[in-house]
């Protein structure tokens, strides 16, 4: 999961699906680019802004 802050002050949240050793960066881009392509706010590019987290896999 990546969580992005967009200009509005809303946090955006994204469920990136990768490898286990993806690396954050590409997982943020991911998440920068599937924000971009909706009608949302602009998300900050700002990496130090972004919280990743993985999800458990069962």
């Amino acid at each position: 999961m990546v969580a992005l802050l967009a200009v509005d002050g809303r946090q955006y949240v994204y469920r990136v699906y990768a490898p286990g050793d993806a690396l954050p960066g590409d997982l943020f881009w991911a998440a920068f680019h599937c924000h971009d392509e909706g009608a949302l706010p602009r998300a900050s590019d700002w990496f130090d802004s972004a919280r990743i987290w993985p999800l458990p896999t069962s």
